[in-house]
């Protein structure tokens, strides 16, 4: 069981300090209609969080406009090494971690945090270019990190995490030991030819066809107290990825009442995407202003339906440059829980060359 101490028992109850009051007539009528809340989402995050051995504090972090960013440190006390840092991707949040954070923290800190916008992070309105909303992103990462004063880290994102991560390096190598794309999101431009795209999962498509232009995952929300079932129909390998620790739905109810709050990281992520599986702006055209000292490793599933083909560019465009190419057998796209033990041990041996 988690460590948890009764000042994080308090910590944890802040949680209700965001939950969103309804405005108007509609607003008061869609809650009832969405079976879902921020205490609901705090209360399965707290199930998950439960699993972890290591010590761990979970806390608000205030940043200075207001917003509040969601973090769980885990292994606190130890300080000696560089702490690593975790983005998760769209739609995630810390508790999707949980296969990882008791092995990665073992001999350094490990943070994790619910990006602005997504989980339990507040969810402000951002702006509707997509170079805007990237900014808002990186800004409220930088912010975080001065607020928690860690001078450096190895960054690790996964997906949008991982455009955001390298987003936030081009702007603060300083602050960056290691850079670790895992899966990321946004990297290669879109093909002209349509047979050079890889085609995405079942799931992707079909939301794709129901939505049109709406919010990426607005059907969570339309869909009223039959949403939680629709994760469960769409991603039944959630279940199975978590099986280890969870028999039950709740790692389906997590991604559900992550999800089903309002969609303000969800908009910003929809201002950066051309279409869902690519960016407006993307990475691969900037990856060569991160300065040539700061070395990235990428991690991919051998069976992701993300552009693996990334790694070799990257490689290229940055000749002088340490860039690390890996593929995990046996996984998609969300390769920390398709295969945990080795995706864990790649990490382990990424932050143990670092210190």
């Amino acid at each position: 069981m988690g460590w948890l101490s009764s000042t994080q028992q308090g910590l944890f109850t802040m949680a209700d300090d965001l939950e969103q009051q309804p405005q108007g007539w509609l607003s008061s009528w869609l809650p009832a209609w969405r079976p879902t809340s921020m205490s609901q989402l705090k209360n399965v995050e707290a199930r998950i969080l439960q699993c972890l051995q290591n010590k761990f504090l979970a806390r608000y972090v205030s940043l200075p406009n207001q917003n509040k960013i969601w973090t769980v440190t885990v292994s606190p006390e130890l300080k000696d090494r560089t702490p690593l840092v975790m983005v998760h991707g769209f739609g995630g949040g810390v508790g999707l971690w949980i296969l990882n954070m008791d092995s990665l923290s073992a001999r350094r800190t490990v943070h994790t945090f619910d990006l602005l916008g997504f989980g339990r992070s507040s969810r402000p309105t951002f702006p509707r270019d997509p170079e805007g909303a990237e900014d808002e992103f990186v800004i409220s990462i930088e912010t975080w990190r001065e607020t928690m004063g860690i001078p450096n880290m190895i960054l690790l994102g996964h997906s949008l995490g991982g455009f955001l991560a390298t987003s936030y390096s081009i702007k603060y190598p300083e602050r960056v030991k290691h850079l670790i794309l895992v899966d990321p999101w946004g990297f290669p431009l879109r093909p002209t030819d349509p047979s050079e795209i890889r085609a995405p999962p079942t799931w992707l498509k079909a939301v794709a066809s129901v939505l049109g232009r709406s919010n990426p995952l607005a059907v969570l929300r339309v869909a009223g107290p039959w949403g939680p079932g629709l994760v469960q129909r769409f991603r039944p390998d959630f279940k199975r990825k978590f099986a280890d620790f969870f028999e039950d739905d709740t790692i389906s109810e997590y991604i559900y009442h992550c999800n089903a709050q309002n969609p303000s990281g969800e908009t910003a992520f929809k201002a950066m995407m051309e279409s869902f599986g690519w960016a407006r702006r993307p990475m691969l055209e900037r990856i060569h202003l991160i300065r040539k000292d700061v070395p990235i490793t990428m991690i991919y599933g051998a069976n992701t339906w993300i552009d693996t083909s990334t790694g070799k560019k990257v490689k290229l465009q940055r000749p002088d440059s340490y860039v690390q190419d890996l593929e995990i057998e046996g996984a998609s796209h969300h390769v920390y829980a398709d295969q945990p033990h080795i995706f864990n041990a790649m990490v382990e041996e990424i932050c143990d060359s670092v210190d």
